[in-house]
């Protein structure tokens, strides 16, 4: 899958790309089943948030099958391979869940902050993302962009490591302020399947979730192979240092892997 040179272009100018139910909704109900499963587990990947919630479940392509096949599909490699023109490795792939009524704030940020100051990589080549496994709504806490705001480059930022159950290296109210004022801010929503993609430095962040609907979203974070880390400082499930080229899998895989999933559970 290629993106159009419109495509292109709205991403270098707005910093995102939103591309709704790329993914169709069988493929995307044997992942968002196989998450639950997921977060049930007591496992060091999985952190939660302090009501014991769940918050994120790291490097789910590692030991689950349905998700090592997405962390490969070429719906998502193809088109940032053709954004940075080189082959890309996995840097960080996590579920981040909004439980309903308890999902906590993701505070306001820059990923490639956070990926610069702990694990050392040399350039914003790296991109996040992310595929919606439930309803995104403007309710359910939605994830929060700020357009334009990766061409102001990479901006300080303070190690939050009280406000939530993750350290985050997050920004301060004046700069996200004089952010805004110029960007605005935008929040896709959408049916499960829909995928956005966002520059490494693009400021974004996500209210709390008090609602009765959940919002599951599936993160990776595709880094070019000539721009990986050099300083780790994260477990290795956090921040990955295989550097392995992806290679895709074929595009009806995951529609194959539901398949099976399903007749074995008749």
């Amino acid at each position: 899958m290629d993106l159009t040179e419109q495509q292109v272009a709205q991403f270098h100018d707005e910093g995102y790309l939103f591309l709704p139910e790329l993914f169709t909704p069988e493929e995307v109900a044997v992942l968002r089943t196989e998450a639950e499963g997921i977060y049930a587990q007591q496992r060091p990947e999985i952190w939660r948030e302090k009501s014991g919630a769940p918050r994120t479940a790291f490097a789910a392509h590692l030991y689950n099958e349905g998700f090592r096949l997405l962390a490969a599909h070429p719906r998502m490699i193809r088109p940032i391979e053709q954004l940075f023109g080189e082959q890309v490795y996995m840097h960080q792939f996590k579920i981040n869940a909004k439980s309903a009524f308890s999902g906590e704030v993701w505070q306001w940020h820059q990923d490639y902050g956070t990926w610069a100051r702990d694990d050392g990589m040399p350039e914003p080549r790296a991109m996040n993302i992310a595929v919606f496994l439930d309803e995104v709504m403007p309710i359910n806490g939605p994830l929060m962009l700020v357009p334009r705001s990766h061409t102001h480059g990479t901006l300080d930022a303070r190690h939050d490591l009280e406000t939530t159950s993750y350290p985050l290296w997050t920004l301060d109210e004046e700069t996200v302020t004089k952010l805004v004022e110029k960007g605005g801010i935008v929040s896709p929503v959408g049916k499960p399947g829909g995928l956005l993609m966002f520059h490494g430095n693009l400021v974004h962040g996500s209210a709390g979730n008090i609602t009765p609907y959940p919002r599951k979203i599936v993160y990776l974070t595709l880094n070019a192979v000539s721009n990986y880390i050099r300083k780790p400082t994260r477990p290795e499930f956090i921040a990955h240092t295989d550097f392995t080229p992806i290679e895709p899998v074929a595009d009806d895989a995951l529609i194959r892997y539901a398949t099976s999933y399903r007749a074995a559970a008749e």
